[in-house]
C-alpha cells in the first residue's frame, strides 16, 4: 500500500462525491417505504417488551446508534451484540420482545447463529438488509429495504452509502414511532436532564412565575380603559380577570385591546368583561416550566396565569422569564 498525494482540487471533489453517493442512497429509501415499514411501526407500537437491535461490524454500530435514538424518544431498546448472543447474553431476549435485525449482506453468520432462539421464542423480528433474498430477509417477519447502488468507497467496498442509508431507516422509524406515541417536548427533556438538552427542565413554575403585588389582576366590572392602565403599569402585555370569587374568568391582552379599539368607536363605557378572552390558557405552579413553554408556543401566546387549586389567580409567567432560565 503506498501514499497517493492528491490535489486540494482532487480532496474536495472526493469528498463532494461521497455526499452526494450517500444524500442520493438516502432519497432512494423513499422509493422502498411502504406497507412493509408500516407492518415495522405496527409491530414495535404492540411490542409488550422492548426492542433488541443486534447487528455485526459497521451494522453494529449503527444498531447502537439506532437503540439509543429509539430509547430517547420513548420506545425503551437495547443492543445485542450477535457474537456475545451465542456465550450467554441472548437470555437478554424474551417472548414479548421485538428484535431489529441488521446486515447488508443478509448472510452474516453471527447474526443468523440467533435465528433458532428468535423463531423458538416466536419473538417478531424486523429485519433490515440490502438483498432482499438473503436468509434473513426471508426468516423476518417484516424486511425493509436499505440497499445502495453503490458505497461511497472509490473500491466499492467500505460500509458507507449502507450505513448512512440504514441509519436513516432507523430515524425514520424512531420519529414516526415519537409521534405516534404521542411524544412531547417535556417527555423529551424528562429523559435527557443532563447537557444542554435538558437545561432548565428542573424549574417548575414557582419557580420563575411572578407573584405579589406586581401581578396584573382586575375585576369583571372594571372598565376597558382602567385595564389598560394597569397592563400598561405591569409591563406584562395582559391582565388577568376575575369574578367576585376571585376566581379566573378571562384575560384581557393586547391583542384583545386592539380588537376592541377597531371594533368600537368608544370604549369609555365598555367592561372588560365584555371584551376580555373567555377560558384562558392557564397552569398550575406545580407544573413544568417547560408545559408553560409548550403552551406558550401552541397558542402564540408571551404570558399564562398561574392559578391554584380553587382557579384563583397567584401568578404570571413569562416567557422572556422561561428562557431566559434555560427552558428551550
Amino acid at each position: 500500500m503506498g501514499t497517493i498525494y492528491m490535489q486540494k482540487n482532487e480532496v474536495i471533489e472526493l469528498a463532494k462525491q461521497v455526499f452526494d453517493i450517500e444524500a442520493d442512497s438516502i432519497l432512494k429509501l423513499k422509493e422502498k417505504v411502504g406497507e412493509d415499514f408500516d407492518k415495522a411501526v405496527d409491530i414495535i407500537l404492540n411490542c409488550k417488551g422492548r426492542v433488541i437491535v443486534t447487528g455485526m461490524g459497521k451494522s453494529g454500530h449503527i444498531g447502537r446508534k439506532i437503540a439509543a435514538t429509539l430509547t430517547s424518544t420513548g420506545t425503551p431498546s437495547y443492543f445485542l451484540h450477535p457474537a456475545e448472543s451465542t456465550h450467554g447474553d441472548s437470555g437478554i431476549i424474551t417472548r414479548e420482545d421485538v428484535v431489529i435485525a441488521i446486515s447488508n449482506s443478509g448472510e452474516t453468520q453471527e447474526l443468523l447463529n440467533l435465528l433458532p432462539l428468535i423463531k423458538r421464542f416466536g419473538v417478531k423480528m424486523i429485519g433490515m438488509t440490502g438483498k432482499m433474498e438473503s436468509t434473513l430477509a426471508t426468516s423476518s417477519d417484516v424486511v425493509l429495504d436499505i440497499s445502495v447502488e453503490r458505497e461511497a468507497c472509490p473500491l466499492n467496498k467500505a460500509p458507507t452509502a449502507s450505513t448512512t442509508a440504514t441509519l436513516a431507516m432507523g430515524d425514520a422509524l424512531a420519529v414516526c414511532l415519537l409521534k405516534s406515541r404521542g411524544f412531547t417536548e417535556e417527555d423529551f427533556l424528562i429523559f435527557h436532564p443532563g447537557g444542554a438538552l435538558g437545561k432548565g427542565f428542573r424549574y417548575k413554575v414557582k419557580d420563575l412565575m411572578i407573584t405579589g403585588d406586581s401581578l396584573p389582576i382586575t375585576g369583571e366590572d372594571t372598565l376597558f380603559t382602567d385595564t389598560i392602565e394597569v397592563i400598561s403599569s405591569h409591563k406584562l402585555g395582559m391582565s388577568m380577570i376575575v369574578n367576585s370569587s376571585g376566581e379566573l374568568t378571562g384575560v384581557l391582552t393586547d391583542g384583545d385591546i386592539r380588537r376592541t379599539l377597531i371594533k368600537y368607536h368608544n370604549v369609555e363605557n365598555i367592561k372588560v368583561k365584555d371584551v376580555m378572552t373567555v377560558n384562558p390558557k392557564k397552569i398550575s405552579e406545580t407544573d413544568y416550566a417547560a408545559s408553560a413553554l409548550n403552551l406558550m408556543e401552541k397558542y402564540s401566546i408571551t404570558a399564562l396565569a398561574v392559578v391554584d387549586s380553587n382557579n384563583c389567580p397567584i401568578g404570571v409567567i413569562h416567557i422572556h422569564d422561561i428562557l431566559k432560565a434555560g427552558v428551550a
